[in-house]
């Protein structure tokens, strides 16, 4: 129903300046760049209709040649190989949370890529870590008990999509997805206090995983009825990049983003919302649970970050939106928050190196 949040992808400040602006309508091919640390966004959209004019959110985090993704929205594999990312360099897959908009092309990476040779499938198993169990009953008539978290997410869709993989390896040509699966339910510590009640408490970042190249930490965010909805921060060596995910203003992601390079965060212009004539009680919930692109300013001088990125646009759509107008909104938001760094427009497969 969201239209599409506006999206701005950014470099560390030191290395954009009057020149971001031009560089957000220039995307290359990932593979290309060179960069150790390297951000592509491969949708942008926010919500779950879909739109011609932008994919779905995803992005792309490169760190000395692994790759991991970010939420897996509508085109998300498409995209990744449109932007010239090598299959065989997918290392993890991080969701912020499960709404459809952010997870339904997540098992296509595993039903289309498991086991298939080349640059266009992955043979070595990856991380998956996403939310664990909200502890609640679902409420869809085919799906009685507690809504799943993201291991049983994949157990389920692995037997939904059971037919195909099971007809390939009758031939001898395919691979179980599940074998090349390691899946994490991340769920926040207990000290927190954090349940389906009480869904973002004030909290320190968490450890969700770390190896010789990255370590990604996150903290809770609150997103309406969504638990867990997490934010999540990637330091390496590099630089460091965070992700919003989907979130109302917090405190939380500002102590999670604070110094980082790059952050990567929602936007919605609630004035286009309203003129596009959207039920207002759609209205309140998407003002309740998302971040005014007004307040992006205000929250990137608060964690003195680098570079501001706006992604998850709402409306996504640029005949309601344009990105110009997107532009001057985020310039506008800086200047009025107080955040001297870059602010970069986000746009579909918009690469960007990242520099400390």
């Amino acid at each position: 129903m969201l239209a599409g949040l506006a999206a701005t992808a950014a470099v560390s400040a030191a290395q954009w300046s009057g020149a971001q602006t031009a560089a957000a309508d220039q995307a290359r091919p990932a593979s290309r760049s060179g960069a150790p640390l390297s951000l592509t966004l491969l949708g942008t959209n926010g919500g779950p209709a879909p739109l011609a004019t932008r994919y779905g959110i995803s992005s792309a985090l490169v760190v000395d040649g692994r790759t991991y993704v970010v939420d897996c929205g509508r085109g998300a594999v498409s995209q990744y190989l449109r932007a010239g990312l090598s299959m065989p360099s997918l290392a993890g897959v991080f969701l912020t949370h499960l709404h459809s908009d952010h997870v339904v092309d997540y098992f296509a990476f595993p039903l289309l890529a498991a086991g298939t040779p080349g640059t266009t499938g992955f043979t070595t198993p990856i991380d998956i870590y996403g939310p664990g169990p909200a502890g609640i009953d679902s409420t869809v008539a085919v799906a009685p008990g507690t809504v799943p978290g993201t291991a049983e997410m994949t157990e389920l869709a692995a037997r939904a999509y059971a037919a195909s993989p099971t007809f390939f390896m009758s031939e001898h040509t395919g691979t179980d997805p599940m074998t090349l699966l390691r899946v994490h339910d991340v769920l926040p510590p207990s000290d927190t206090g954090a349940s389906a009640t009480h869904t973002a408490p004030d909290m320190a970042p968490f450890t969700v995983m770390e190896d010789d190249s990255v370590k990604v930490t996150a903290v809770l965010v609150p997103h309406g009825a969504v638990y867990p909805a997490y934010a999540y921060r990637f330091d390496t060596a590099h630089g460091s990049v965070v992700f919003s995910g989907d979130t109302a203003p917090t405190p939380n992601l500002v102590t999670l983003a604070r110094h980082a390079h790059v952050l990567v965060h929602e936007a919605i212009h609630p004035a286009a919302l309203l003129r596009m004539g959207l039920p207002q009680a759609l209205i309140d919930h998407i003002l309740a649970t998302h971040t005014d692109v007004a307040d992006l300013g205000r929250i990137a001088a608060q964690a003195d970050v680098g570079t501001l990125v706006a992604t998850h646009l709402g409306p996504g759509d640029p005949a309601v939106v344009s990105d110009a107008a997107w532009r001057r909104l985020l310039r506008d938001s800086a200047r009025r928050g107080g955040f001297a760094g870059s602010t970069v427009l986000g746009t579909d497969l918009l690469h960007l190196p990242v520099r400390a």
